[in-house]
């Protein structure tokens, strides 16, 4: 990310001062909770009032919660500096962190009926809405796509919920579309962020090295394969063609990957575990297609690559660098922060290999779970003194 605009003075507190600050501590914080919640739901040791099945619960809460929270903070973020418009601050923002938390008390207590469906639903319409005015009256035309992505996860959520009403197939589709969502923000955006990125690194320490290759007809490539096969996937999960169109998209993906140079940045963990994470996303695109012909690969082994390894990875990544770069501090990942990235790489691996041996599948589980929670909660309380001092004047680029 760049730097952001040059803040206004306002009397705004120092959390509701840039749209990262509270969503990426929520986020981390909801989703650590989440996640041991769940595994209590799995043991049987505590029960949910929702109306929504656990399995339905969980996915939705860390795409629609988790996940949604994310992408909130990132584009509060990046939107001014697109724009070049002032960021959204203050009460505007403390209105959508309330919505977002509505929407989470609801999901707890009576998820799966109208009235929950509604209070849940308010938060991606209204952050959407902001979004797109800012956009528009930006005139960054560019980035219309983004809108249609948020579009498509207030569509994922809304499926959910009509799902849990009604068909369960509905529920899924609901949530694989949100999942697929996440992942093609995370092709479109990663593809911009990460070789830039990298390309700034190298060009400090290494300046007659070999830098990332520039945007050209294999991002392209990429780019389309993903996005049309997780769309396929998302109608057809079972098709043969759906399966053919994975694979092919991950090793699309794969060669992008190579072309931006990671290997030579493994000495600055917080910009190679944005490299690791893009990797999940090839990987787990090949492991959904290939669980087609391979029985003793579940697909949702893969799933969970896609969604704890790429989306866990990326997502932490993003959120801790660009809360060390638009708070003034070095971008560089300490011992605490390379914890983090170690947890949640962990959590992936775990998560992956549970299905492959049902004999320690629960263990497996169990330690996934808590790899995870552990890493997010680690980040909170790394991060929350950071998130919640007051703001520079002006935040640093962050290249």
């Amino acid at each position: 990310m760049a730097a952001i605009p040059r803040y206004r003075t306002t009397s705004a507190p120092a959390l509701l001062s840039a749209g990262f600050r509270p969503f990426f501590l929520l986020s981390a914080v909801w989703s650590a909770g989440a996640v041991v919640l769940w595994l209590l739901l799995l043991d049987g040791l505590t029960g949910l009032p929702t109306a929504m099945p656990p399995v339905l619960w969980h996915a939705h809460e860390m795409v629609f919660g988790y996940g949604a929270a994310t992408v909130a903070g990132f584009l509060l973020t990046a939107v001014p500096n697109w724009t070049g418009r002032m960021p959204l601050q203050g009460l505007p923002l403390g209105i959508l962190v309330s919505l977002w938390l509505a929407g989470r008390l609801a999901m707890l207590i009576a998820g799966g009926g109208a009235l929950s469906a509604a209070v849940d639903l308010a938060f991606p319409t209204v952050f959407l809405l902001a979004l797109a005015r800012e956009i528009v009256a930006g005139r960054n035309w560019r980035n219309l796509p983004v809108l249609g992505a948020l579009g498509m996860l207030l569509l994922a959520n809304l499926l959910m919920h009509l799902g849990t009403m009604g068909s369960q197939a509905l529920a899924l589709t609901g949530a694989h579309l949100g999942v697929a969502t996440l992942l093609a923000l995370i092709t479109l955006i990663g593809g911009r962020i990460i070789p830039s990125f990298t390309r700034n690194w190298l060009v400090k320490r290494h300046p007659q090295g070999l830098l990332p290759a520039p945007f050209g007809a294999v991002d392209k490539a990429a780019l389309a394969s993903t996005v049309a096969a997780l769309l396929l996937w998302t109608a057809a999960p079972d098709m043969l063609a759906t399966a053919g169109l994975l694979v092919v998209a991950g090793c699309a993906n794969l060669v992008r990957l190579f072309r931006w140079r990671g290997l030579a940045t493994v000495s600055e963990p917080l910009l190679a575990v944005l490299h690791l994470g893009y990797a999940w996303v090839a990987v787990g695109l090949v492991l959904l297609g290939v669980s087609r012909w391979l029985p003793g690969l579940p697909p949702t082994a893969a799933l969970h690559a896609l969604t704890v390894g790429a989306i866990g990875t990326m997502t932490l990544a993003v959120m801790a660098r660009a809360s060390l770069g638009h708070t003034g501090q070095a971008l560089t990942a300490g011992p605490g922060c390379v914890a983090v990235f170690a947890l949640v790489t962990m959590a992936g691996v775990l998560r992956l290999a549970a299905p492959l041996d049902m004999a320690a599948y629960q263990v497996l589980l169990i330690l996934s779970g808590l790899a995870w929670s552990s890493g997010f909660g680690l980040f909170a309380f790394l991060f929350t003194p950071l998130l919640a001092k007051p703001r520079q004047r002006q935040a640093p680029t962050a290249g």
